[in-house]
């Protein structure tokens, strides 16, 4: 049997090396760690734990806030496969042009999440079925908290989900347990998954179900 070997890294033009998800995502939190809330991407583990609400079939409408490097962004597509539509809004113009060349099944809308129900209506969205976040919520003062937990509500489907990781580390912050809060007033049920170790810092799940009117 051929022994297996790691693939090598990609090159881009005149062959020189592309940065790793890693390198990028290191270096735009040195730019911005407040707005990227944490020093590494997310785990595949950490993936499949958020994208669990995904339906299994038909062509739902997926979007995804803050997908960053593109880990939650991939597990979506896996479970698509196809499928639907799938809209990633992304604020840094870096991690927005890298993840629309990564994937181009996915529709990657450089903005602010906040403006998310006009965004959507620009391109003839109705309603989410799902909508998945990546975005460090924790870190977001009251007012910002409010204005994107009132954006993903307003373009909800009735029976639509809504998923947010917290790190365990967070979790006694004032800024976290506010957050937990939005989510019980804006929404009919709320579900904490068990906490993925496998995921640098460990985190859990937050799966939202029911927007309320």
């Amino acid at each position: 049997m051929t022994p297996l070997t790691k693939a090598p890294p990609r090159r881009g033009c005149r062959g020189r090396r592309e940065p790793s998800d890693r390198e990028v995502f290191l270096r735009r939190w040195a730019g911005s760690p407040a707005r990227m809330g944490a020093i590494a991407p997310s785990s595949p583990q950490l993936a499949r734990a958020v994208s669990a609400s995904v339906p299994e079939r038909g062509d739902p409408v997926v979007i995804e806030l803050g997908p960053g490097t593109g880990p939650f962004t991939a597990e979506i597509q896996h479970r698509l496969a196809g499928r639907g539509r799938h809209l990633a809004i992304e604020v840094d113009p870096v991690l927005a042009g890298r993840l629309q060349a990564r994937y181009p099944g996915v529709e990657v809308i450089h903005d602010d999440a906040q403006r998310l129900p006009v965004l959507l209506g620009e391109r003839g969205v109705g309603h989410a079925d799902v909508v998945i976040s990546g975005l460090p919520w924790a870190l977001f003062a009251p007012e910002a908290q409010r204005r994107l937990m009132d954006a993903t509500a307003e373009v909800l489907d009735p029976a639509g989900s809504f998923a947010a990781f917290t790190y365990l580390h967070a979790v006694p912050l004032a800024a976290a347990r506010r957050f937990r809060a939005l989510l019980a007033d804006r929404f009919e049920e709320v579900i904490a998954s068990r906490t993925i170790w496998r995921n640098t810092p460990p985190a859990f799940v937050l799966h939202a179900r029911r927007p309320r009117p």
